[in-house]
Parts: structure tokens; C-alpha cells; sequence
């Protein structure tokens, strides 16, 4: 199936595996770049070095195109966007809006800039900024997330941009991308259903509690970081909840610290990072300090196994996905079915039989 996306990319289906942290590794990259897909490595937990090792690692892995997702407000922001040019890699992915400046610099070097968006205002800023693609996430969709469904969403950025649109928030299955392709869309963005493969590097026990997991286990909480936060229900999330902001705030300069040491960043290059997060959200220094409590209550899950003291983002779909497929597998069930109901489709019979008769 041949879209603006896959021509853009080089991928041969119109599918992308999204930068979750902890998560989007070499392992899961590589299975989904192999699968035809364009599988998206997230960053913003690995250190400068870390990040060669693991773009080197996909390389060695695959031959396929994937991308590297980038924090544009990381005050090494720079020294990320040398590292993807030396290495080579394909596709940049933002989940804030990259400057103007930054964009130049990636598209002069031949890089695909695909920023993530929740807003249509936002779709039209980097568009015109020079951005090659957007992904435009609804409600639906895991971790931080807006207010207005996909349903909604999507239609508005498409009737609003001239640059290909990802409908993100909500799809795990071929019906989903036939349907994301009759709006417009180019293709569709799955961070969940990706998740839940057997690719994914993410421990046994935290995928039997998203497969447990019905459509009613899946919350939206601002408890974890001031921010609207989608995940799965937990003792964890309604003790969060419950508690006041002062714990919370103590709370969040020991998860500061340990990322700290963790990330290979230093107080002052944190605090630089904190001042842009702020700028960029427009948040104040508390939401700003416990925005610290994200990356390590996601690594304590999706890292060390640990669903009583740490948090599962997930997308509203958790609730309706039943299995780990392989991401090949995932594909190329995904394709079969969006194939079979676009060619079912009423009309589509027809058109096919004055194929066959030359008419």
C-alpha cells in the first residue's frame, strides 16, 4: 500500500511505531523496521552515548529506514541532531514543536521532520515552519494527551495543512487505518499496540496487566506530573491522587535525582531543561518539578517489572488488545484487514469487475 507516507520515509506500509521511553529500543525498533513499518527510537531516556549505541545497534539489526524521536526543548537538543546526522538516520520525531532553526538544519541534511501534535494550531505552526509530516494524536492515545478525540482531531489538521497527517490516538487494528485513510490520513501511529508485541522489550508481568485490562481500567490523572497523563489504573496512581503536593514535591526531587544520575545530566543542564519545559507549556515551577516523577515511575514498569511503584501509560485501546503478536505478525495482520474492508467497501465490487471485463 503506497501513501505519501510511505513514499516520504521509503517504508512499505503506512505504519508507525511510536518513541515511547523505555520502551522504543533497538529490540522493538528493529522487529518493526524489519516488519515494513517505520519504527520510532525514543531518546529522551538514553544518554548522548547511549543514543549512538542504540542507533548503531538498529543499523546493525536492519537495513530498513527508522527514525529517532527528540526532545526540540533538551538543552543538548543540538549535540542529538549532530549525532542523527552523522549516523545517518532517516526520520526525526518530535513530541514538542521543533524551532524553525532546528527544522532547516534537519531538512538541509535530508532528514524527514515528522513533529507530534494535539492541536490544529499546532499542525499549522510547524507546517509552515517547514516540517514534512505531522502526527496528530487524539485523546485516545497514551501518556500525555489533549482533550479532543481523533475522530475530531484528525479531520480538522487535514482540511488545515498540505503535508501529510498521521492519525495517532486510538488505532491497533486494519480497521483503524482504513478508516484513518478514508478521512485523509496518510497512515496511522500505534504506541500501545506496539507495545503489547512479543518484540517489545517491556517485562512479562506489565503486559499480562495491560492484556487484563479493560477499556475501563485506562485513566487520564494529572497526579503524576501536573499534566494530563493517560495509563492504566493503579493502587500506585490512586495513592498519587490521594496524596498532597507537598509529598508529592519530595516525591519529585528524588525521582529528579535519580534520573539525574541515570541520564548523565547535570543539575545545571536539568534546571536548563526545566526552564523550557515551562516556556514550551507554559507551566509553573512545581508542575515544572514534578514533571521529574515521569521518567522513573515509567522506568520502575516498563524497565524493572514493577507495577505496584511504578505507572503504565497506555492508550485507551489496552482495553480491547488481547495478544502479543510479533510486529510482523502485527503488520501484516493490520494490512490484510485494511485491504480486505477497503476492497469490500460498497462501490468497490463494481470497479473491480470493469477492471476485469475492461470496461
Amino acid at each position: 500500500m503506497t501513501t505519501e507516507l510511505t513514499r516520504l520515509v521509503g517504508v512499505r506500509h503506512p505504519l508507525v511505531q511510536t518513541g515511547m521511553g523505555w520502551v522504543a529500543g533497538p529490540r522493538l525498533v528493529s522487529a518493526t523496521a524489519n516488519a515494513g513499518a517505520l519504527g520510532i527510537l525514543a531518546s529522551a531516556t538514553m544518554t548522548v552515548d547511549g543514543l549512538r549505541e542504540a542507533i548503531r545497534e538498529v543499523k546493525s539489526r536492519t537495513d530498513a529506514p527508522f527514525g529517532v524521536n527528540l526532545r526540540a526543548d533538551a538543552a543538548d537538543a543540538g549535540d542529538r541532531v549532530r549525532l542523527i546526522l552523522d549516523e545517518g538516520v532517516r526520520v526525526a520525531s518530535f513530541a514538542l514543536a521543533p524551532s524553525p532553526e532546528l527544522i532547516a538544519a534537519l531538512k538541509e541534511a535530508g532528514v524527514v521532520v515528522i513533529p507530534t501534535v494535539g492541536a490544529r494550531r499546532h499542525a499549522e505552526k510547524v507546517a509552515a515552519w517547514g516540517a514534512d509530516a505531522v502526527i496528530v494524536q487524539g485523546a485516545e492515545g497514551g501518556g500525555h494527551t489533549g482533550e479532543v478525540a481523533t475522530t475530531v482531531l484528525l479531520p480538522q489538521v487535514i482540511d488545515a495543512v498540505d503535508v501529510p497527517v498521521v492519525a495517532a490516538g486510538g488505532f491497533f487494528d486494519g480497521r483503524g487505518l482504513a478508516a484513518a485513510l478514508a478521512y485523509g490520513a496518510a497512515g496511522v501511529a500505534m504506541g500501545t499496540r506496539f507495545l503489547l508485541t512479543s518484540d517489545s522489550p517491556v517485562p512479562e508481568a506489565v503486559k499480562a496487566r495491560y492484556l487484563a485490562a479493560s477499556v475501563r481500567d485506562v485513566t487520564v490523572t494529572r497526579a503524576v506530573d501536573g499534566l494530563p497523563h493517560r495509563m492504566l489504573r493503579s493502587d500506585l496512581v490512586a495513592a498519587l491522587e490521594r496524596a498532597g503536593r507537598a509529598s508529592a514535591l519530595v516525591r519529585a526531587v528524588r525521582h529528579a535525582g535519580a534520573f539525574r544520575r541515570l541520564s548523565g545530566l547535570t543539575w545545571h543542564r536539568m534546571v536548563q531543561d526545566g526552564r523550557a519545559l515551562r516556556h514550551g507549556r507554559d507551566l509553573t515551577w512545581s508542575q515544572v518539578l514534578l514533571a521529574a516523577n515521569t521518567p522513573m515511575l515509567l522506568k520502575a514498569s516498563m524497565v524493572d517489572g514493577r507495577t505496584d511503584t511504578g505507572v503504565m501509560a497506555a492508550g485507551q485501546v489496552a482495553g480491547v488488545i488481547e495478544d502479543l503478536p510479533s510486529c510482523k505478525e502485527l503488520v501484516e495482520r493490520v494490512m490484510t484487514e485494511a485491504v480486505e474492508i477497503i476492497e469490500g467497501l460498497p462501490g468497490r465490487e463494481s470497479e473491480a469487475r470493469d477492471r476485469a471485463t475492461g470496461e
